[in-house]
């Protein structure tokens, strides 16, 4: 019964939302709040804006798209900073069809459909308002009834420019209906909808030999010519085309490049001068964003017939490639997972990490520099603190290949492989072996991959299970040290009183004897040299150490665990180190004894408890890390 309730509010707040007035009594609402009175472009703008945005590591994320599209973070800046918000202002750039062009699957559709449902709750708003001529299929803004030569006075006074003319067919009403009383004229508030063909078209191509321009345009309705008597008179013209039903809002024209010529000529002058031409009328009037999708092949051929020339010069191409951080890609894939009837499927911890990773890899361009390998690299485009790397080395990397992201895997590729290792296991878990295992034999099948591209991708896949078998050492070890936190600060506490006394050159006192004794070079150099410092770089790594220990006491914070990655990765692999003999016994043993038998039960404990495994994944993560050991 909530959910019929839920349904009875929603229509009871959406019929509230309902308004019905006159001409006249519209002009007050558009004196009050200006906004109504917005283009289509302007609509689109406000309406990404509304929604926040945020400044993350120098590059807006706009909070519209979060939880639909993931990583593509400087598309959409791009998108909406050199498009949307030019367009908004009624520059030039509003005259343009909007292609988006990217591989399959790299998520123009997503991003489309999301400006659709966008617009939609958008215009529910009061900020989204939208009212047109009641009773008029195009729904047409109200503003066109002012007559032209009273446009610059509206103007001086409202401060909205008013652009296009009223439709034959509300012209016709406007003399027979009210005796050309615009001040009477019936006003309504409209709510946008795909499914109701209000606002928001979709025209797709088919065969060009069967499809008639009249899907687009409209047509006439031979049916009412004997009432109306003439082909010419609006009232026998069916305004049921999708650019008359997009008027106000946005049209998606799915794989345009694939049309039929004839269909493209109705952009020319809808993207220049706001209108098309439609059966035996005027030019009608339509404020509408178009937005057209295809890939990088399609654009290609596109602009080299020469016979494209005009339609090219009207078309803004936003390059969307794929997503190329491994974070970000993990998404895509708990995204598809949820909203599929396997989301109950036990997925073992880092399964989603080592194949996107895979996904990365096959979408970026080898470095130019010898400096740096394709896994560096995915590791700082992932947000990674990679040494002897910064920020404007990100940025050099990007501009090496203008390109890059848009061929490679793509993300359905991966879910069906993901799909396929769900559906052949019988256990309801899967781990990352079991997905690299499905990837590679899924390569096969591809139609699209050559022999020279699988070798290739076999090798990122090589790279991919590397990166695994350090994360999954990682994990176990991680699990065999009890009281992990406590252990790595007690040893981080005891390297950082033997480094304070090696550099200020003074002596410890023991805590037993309490005696003085110098600074536990062992100790010190058994954590440094897990991160590779040299015996000549020793002094300066301290030296940096207790620099930023007493950075941190001059801003009155305390230097802990956390306060420098490197040597807390030093901390780490030092404990691991001196577990791994213990782990590699543990886990090999095929007749465990009893001391045995309860440390492999503690660690399974933690690694479900604290880490998301579940019994069946842990096992096998512990019998793999201990063959790993055993090589």
């Amino acid at each position: 019964m909530d959910i019929l309730k839920k349904i009875a509010r929603f229509r009871e707040e959406e019929h509230k939302l309902k308004w019905e007035g006159t001409f006249a009594e519209y002009l007050e609402i558009v004196k009050e709040q200006p906004w109504v009175a917005q283009s289509a472009h302007s609509r689109v703008y406000n309406m990404i804006r509304d929604a926040g945005i945020e400044e993350v590591n120098g590059t807006r994320k706009y909070n519209f798209f979060s939880g639909q599209l993931f990583g593509l973070e400087e598309s959409l800046e791009r998108l909406v900073e050199e498009y949307f918000h030019p367009a908004a202002k009624r520059l030039d750039v509003r005259k343009r069809i909007l292609l988006l062009m990217g591989p399959v699957s790299g998520g123009k559709s997503t991003l489309v459909s999301a400006l659709k449902r966008g617009l939609e709750l958008y215009s529910l708003k009061d900020t989204g308002a939208i009212y047109a001529i009641k009773g008029c299929p195009m729904h047409e803004d109200p503003l066109h009834l002012i007559p032209q030569n009273l446009r610059q006075e509206f103007f001086d006074e409202y401060g909205i420019r008013i652009e296009g003319n009223l439709s034959p067919l509300n012209l016709m009403r406007l003399e027979q209906d009210y005796g050309n009383r615009i001040e009477d004229v019936i006003v309504e508030r409209v709510f946008l909808s795909e499914d109701k063909r209000v606002g928001i078209g979709t025209f797709s191509p088919s065969d060009p030999k069967s499809q008639d321009i009249a899907d687009l345009t409209g047509s006439i309705d031979f049916s009412t010519i004997a009432e109306f008597g003439s082909e010419s008179d609006p009232r026998a013209y069916r305004f049921d085309g999708e650019l008359n039903k997009a008027n106000r809002g946005m049209m998606e024209f799915q794989e345009m490049l694939k049309c039929d010529e004839k269909f493209l000529w109705h952009l020319l002058s809808l993207t220049q001068e706001g209108n098309f031409k439609a059966g035996r009328f005027a030019l009608i009037s339509a404020d509408e964003l178009i937005v057209a999708h295809t890939n990088e092949t399609e654009y290609k051929s596109f602009i080299a017939n020469k016979k494209n020339e005009a339609l090219h010069s009207r078309i803004i191409v936003m390059p969307i490639p794929y997503n190329l951080k491994v974070t970000e890609e993990e998404k895509i894939y708990e995204k598809m997972i949820n909203e599929s009837d396997v989301h109950n499927v036990h997925i073992a911890p880092h399964t989603l990490k080592v194949a996107a990773m895979f996904s990365i890899l096959t979408r970026m361009k080898d470095p130019k520099k010898g400096d740096i390998d394709l896994i560096k690299k995915m590791r700082l485009y992932d947000g990674e603190n990679v040494e002897g790397f910064n920020s404007a080395d990100i940025n050099e990397l990007k501009k090496e290949h203008q390109d890059e992201g848009m061929s490679g895997i793509d993300p359905r590729y991966v879910i069906n492989r993901i799909s396929s290792t769900i559906i052949r296991k019988e256990n309801p878990s899967i781990n990352a072996l079991d997905v690299l295992r499905s990837l590679k034999e899924g390569l096969d099948q591809h139609p699209s991959i050559t022999a020279e591209l699988r070798e290739r991708y076999l090798n990122f896949i090589s790279l991919a299970r590397k990166e695994y078998d350090a994360i999954a050492k990682n994990e176990v070890q991680k699990a065999f040290v009890y009281s992990y936190e406590e252990s790595a600060k007690t040893l981080m506490d005891n390297y950082l009183d033997n480094v304070e006394a090696y550099c200020n050159k003074s002596r410890l006192r023991d805590p037993l004897t309490g005696e003085e004794i110098s600074p536990d070079e062992k100790l010190m150099r058994s954590i440094e040299e897990q991160i590779g410092i040299s015996e000549n770089a020793k002094k300066a790594f301290r030296e940096e150490i207790l620099i930023r220990i007493s950075a941190y006491a001059r801003k009155g914070k305390r230097f802990d665990y956390n306060s420098h990655d490197r040597l807390r990765e030093a901390i780490q692999k030092k404990l691991f180190a001196d577990l791994k003999d213990v782990v590699k016994i543990t886990t090999s043993s095929k007749t465990p004894d009893e001391s045995q038998l309860k440390k492999v039960n503690e660690v399974v404990a933690r690694l479900i408890e604290e880490h998301g495994y579940n019994s069946t994944s842990a096992n096998e993560l512990l019998q793999y890390v201990g063959s790993l050991l055993n090589r």
